[in-house]
């Protein structure tokens, strides 16, 4: 019997190899190449941009009185750690117009007391708009008693995140709106560089999104970025690849295409009455942020309306990112069965002329080399294994698809790192280079694959219909120059659940 099952499982592998060996390594090479593409047009958008800014003056474009204002949306729940730094930060931001509207969900822990004290907050008779219908009760309205300080914060009754920021748009009172995790970390001009496509076509820009990179080994000081470096966790390190190949190449590159359709939860601005005219951001979904893009796309395709959504490169908003394998595998599934939940939503883009690139090219490649990457990986290793262990497979063919799939993505990395280097320089110890060199070699040596596997449960939990219950994501804080210059390497902790907030972002 056991030899029958050899023989039957040989001749299957035999017979799969047969018909998929030379896609599979088609497969590869086409989504390593479109990765490599996408980097082309990424650096073709960071020289023109950087062409632009020697010419033009941001200041003089965007921080003129006229340029319209931005609100700040920062829902937050159980950030007594943390907020009060954070907002302080938010309001020293150069923009000639901003306020800052945070929305407190229902913390349990003294969140609003450090605001209270801070800021002396007294309550407000206000009633707030409801333009866009939520979810929870508002129990007050608070100012800084003096008056001079942009600054509103809005208690309610925990509903969650989304709810939340739905709520900070009601009560926002300029025309664009940020919306910003609370434990982010913005460069000074971050809200500047970010308004400046809606002051210079403020009749088609909609939407603009901003680099999110990982604050991990960093030092701050008072709410800024004062010293870039590489973190300890191997973890961090190639996370920072990560962050870099999707954000800051991937993302320009549609830009520059103008096919972006996913703007980070942690860092992007829209036109309020864009965002009032789709009913805000949908609470049923996991991936937010996503979903609320697609749903701007398809008004403005359907209207036959004339719009731009754009991502901005630089300045760029900082955030922690996990460093344990529990805390990461829990973010990726959650975002991978985001990712297919609103893939499948919009389903209906699919080929439609009226969506153009769209539907033709940016959704067919998201389901193709985003939602199925890690199931093709997975069972391509699987059947490379058997197929070396049964001898079906020779040598040659192994070689061949380890260099197609690992080793060409390893050079994409090492094209993202030469872009990012020549173009805004952001690690400046060539030791840090070094270490950036050695996570994406490492990121294809286990970790990729780890990932591969976590997405995929996030994919079959979607397909399964289960219902989703927000984990712990537990952030360590950041490294202060004070606790540098005291000889201090632990940063300060701040633990936060995540299962009424949904914090951490794609």
């Amino acid at each position: 019997m056991a030899q029958n099952l050899h023989a039957w499982l040989t001749g299957t592998v035999n017979a799969i190899f047969d018909v998929l060996g030379t896609p599979v390594l088609v497969y590869f090479l086409l989504i390593n190449t479109s990765y490599l593409l996408l980097m082309i047009c990424a650096a073709l958008e960071f020289s023109r941009h950087l062409r632009r800014q020697e010419h033009l003056g941001r200041t003089e474009t965007v921080s003129h009185r006229l340029a319209p204002g931005v609100a700040l949306i920062v829902p937050a729940y159980n950030e007594e750690a943390g907020i009060v730094p954070a907002v302080q930060s938010m309001l020293s931001l150069r923009h000639p117009r901003h306020e800052i509207v945070v929305v407190d969900d229902g913390s349990t822990d003294a969140t609003f007391q450090r605001l209270c004290a801070a800021f002396e907050l007294v309550g407000i008779d206000r009633d707030v708009p409801a333009d866009i219908p939520v979810d929870a009760e508002i129990l007050g309205v608070y100012v800084p008693e003096d008056g001079r300080t942009a600054l509103t914060v809005v208690r309610k009754v925990n509903s969650g995140k989304t709810d939340a920021v739905n709520t900070g748009i009601n009560a926002a009172s300029e025309p664009l709106i940020a919306i910003v995790d609370a434990d982010s970390i913005m460069d000074p001009d971050a809200l500047v560089a970010v308004a400046e496509p809606f002051a210079e076509d403020p009749v088609r820009v909609i939407a603009t999104g901003g680099v999110v990179r990982a604050a991990n080994g960093c030092q701050v000081l008072d709410g800024r970025v004062v010293k870039v470096a590489m973190p300890k966790s191997t973890f961090a390190r190639i996370q920072i690849i990560e962050y870099l190949r999707a954000f800051l190449l991937g993302r320009s590159g549609w830009s520059r295409l103008g096919c972006l359709i996913l703007i980070s939860g942690a860092f992007g601005m829209f036109r309020r009455d864009i965002l009032v005219q789709i009913g805000g951001l949908d609470t049923g979904s996991i991936g937010e942020d996503f979903e609320l893009v697609m749903r701007m796309h398809k008004l403005m395709r359907d209207t036959g309306r004339d719009y731009r959504i754009e991502f901005v490169a630089e300045p760029i908003a900082w955030t922690e990112v996990p460093t344990t394998a529990k805390v990461l595998r829990a973010q990726r599934r959650r975002w991978h069965r985001g990712l297919y939940e609103v893939l499948w939503k919009y389903k209906s883009m699919l080929f439609r002329p009226k969506y153009g690139r769209l539907g033709f090219v940016v959704l067919p490649w998201f389901w193709m080399f985003e939602l199925l990457a890690p199931v093709f990986e997975l069972a391509g290793l699987v059947l490379l294994a058997l197929g070396l262990a049964l001898g079906v497979v020779d040598l040659s063919y192994a070689a061949l698809f380890m260099a197609v799939a690992y080793g060409y993505a390893m050079l994409v990395n090492i094209a993202s790192l030469t872009i990012e280097e020549l173009t805004f320089h952001k690690y400046p110890r060539w030791r840090d280079l070094g270490h950036s060199i050695v996570a994406s070699v490492l990121e294809n040596v286990g970790y990729r694959q780890l990932t591969a596997l976590w997405r995929t449960e996030g994919l079959w939990q979607g397909l399964a219909g289960r219902q989703h219950v927000w984990g712990t994501m537990t952030r360590t804080g950041f490294e202060t120059a004070q606790s540098a210059a005291n000889g201090n390497s632990e940063p300060a902790a701040a633990d936060r659940h995540d299962v009424n907030s949904g914090s951490a972002s794609r």
